[in-house]
């Protein structure tokens, strides 16, 4: 099975093309873009499921950081500061569209047919698109991204125990699709 590697949002970025950005200087910006939009994109693809609203995403996010760049403090690396908004943006999204909503049936959706990312195998992909959507951003920002079950938490508005609980519960349905084990693949998560 193909491991799940998190994203590069860590490759840092050069200074000065980071203050020609917030100064608005076009060509710097462009340059920012054509280094992180691979990254933003794969970030919404595995939350979403769906390559046009992934897509749409990041094309938000995009344009909201042209303005937004010239708040940015330097509190935490760029590439964090950015993965930060893309998640928030993603979820969003995913709120916008009910699909947090524990009653949604993934099967009513489109998610199942936007296919792997070069850097999520087909197995993974298949895996991961068998959850709930709120199940996948769980799993997706925790065990790929690394935020802790206190950010989750708050991103959700839940507590920390159910974060904790939804990617128990995920990851074992995920370990039993593995497996073979019908009962555990097809637990509601």
């Amino acid at each position: 099975m193909t491991t799940v590697s998190p994203s590069d949002f860590h490759t840092g970025i050069e200074a000065s093309v980071l203050l020609r950005a917030r100064r608005g200087d076009g060509e710097a910006f462009a340059s920012i873009y054509q280094q992180y939009r691979r990254v933003a994109f794969n970030l919404a693809l595995r939350m979403l499921g769906d390559a046009a609203a992934a897509e749409d995403v990041v094309q938000d996010v995009f344009v909201r950081l042209f303005d937004a760049i010239r708040g940015f403090r330097g509190d935490a690396p760029f590439g964090a500061w950015l993965r930060r908004l893309v998640a928030n943006s993603t979820l969003d999204e995913l709120r916008r569209r009910r699909w947090l909503d524990d009653r949604f049936d993934p099967a009513d959706s489109t998610a199942a047919s936007a296919g792997p990312t070069p850097e999520l195998g087909a197995e993974v992909w298949q895996l991961l698109m068998r959850l709930p959507p709120k199940a996948r951003a769980v799993v997706v920002l925790h065990e790929v991204e690394g935020y802790t079950h206190k950010e989750l938490a708050e991103w959700f508005g839940l507590s920390e125990s159910y974060s904790k609980s939804v990617l128990s519960r995920s990851l074992r349905r995920l370990g039993g699709s593995l497996n073979g084990d019908a009962e555990a693949g097809s637990a509601y998560v």
